[in-house]
């Protein structure tokens, strides 16, 4: 990842951390999107550019309006010179049981996990071409296997996997597009699973037993990045075999 560039979405903590952390570290220069965590934005890109200095720029957008994309392609660009690596992270998650979908539910989940990843991959594939980069997608073992009372999150998700796939089909040769799966990583920051049982419930349906860490993401966000120059349209679970049992 020497001299290549990353833009992610959602890059200020939890998972999105952990894949900024793993990326910097083998090499790579940052353009970091945040909307609302400026505070955590800030502290990760002081600690890697104590590392590395102006290797991590930030960029603050609400990736629901679609005129706020192309500058964060534009922008990476600008500062960096160039742009090899998207990956699309940000993503609203809360429960739409039916009945009480509302079309502001439906704009917000819709718009971070499916429109968003569109618009800006359309807007960085000239760039992304012109390096033969890649675009990673953070998409769920739930848009196949649907988790009950999430209906839009669970039909954006499942949009995002045929997204993936077809951009691979219409950005290839030269772009490869790829997408990774969290099971259980880290629970919500609220919401369902705050109380013990109904987390071993889910920990139970893993064939490993156990949660995930941020950093088994990041790895395998790494892997498609770094070291799979063969592989593209696929998906990657990194569940601990959560989709074989459930």
């Amino acid at each position: 990842m020497q001299g290549k560039v990353v833009l992610i979405t959602g890059g200020a903590k939890r998972v999105g951390a952990a894949i900024c952390r793993t990326l910097h570290a083998a090499g790579a220069s940052l353009m970091v999107h945040y909307r609302s965590s400026s505070k955590e934005a800030h502290a990760l890109q002081d600690a890697l550019n104590a590392i590395r200095p102006d290797s991590v720029a930030l960029a603050r957008a609400d990736i629901l309006k679609l005129s706020s994309l192309p500058s964060l392609v534009n922008d990476t660009v600008e500062r960096f010179g160039r742009l090899d690596v998207l990956i699309n992270n940000a993503s609203s998650f809360y429960a739409t049981p039916v009945g009480e979908v509302t079309e502001q539910a439906w704009d917000d989940l819709m718009g971070t996990n499916l429109r968003a990843p569109l618009f800006l991959s359309q807007a960085a594939a000239p760039h992304l071409r012109r390096s033969h980069g890649s675009i990673v997608n953070i998409v769920d073992i739930h848009a196949e296997r649907p988790l009950k009372n999430y209906l839009v999150y669970n039909a954006a998700k499942g949009g995002l996997v045929t997204l993936t796939r077809s951009l691979a089909r219409e950005l290839g040769p030269e772009v490869r597009v790829n997408g990774v799966a969290p099971g259980a990583i880290m629970w919500p920051e609220d919401g369902e699973w705050q109380d013990e049982v109904s987390r071993q419930r889910i920990i139970s349906t893993s064939l490993l037993k156990r949660v995930g860490e941020p950093d088994d993401i990041a790895r395998a966000v790494n892997f498609l990045v770094n070291d799979s120059p063969y592989v593209t349209g696929q998906i990657l679970a990194v569940d601990g075999g959560r989709n074989v049992h459930i």
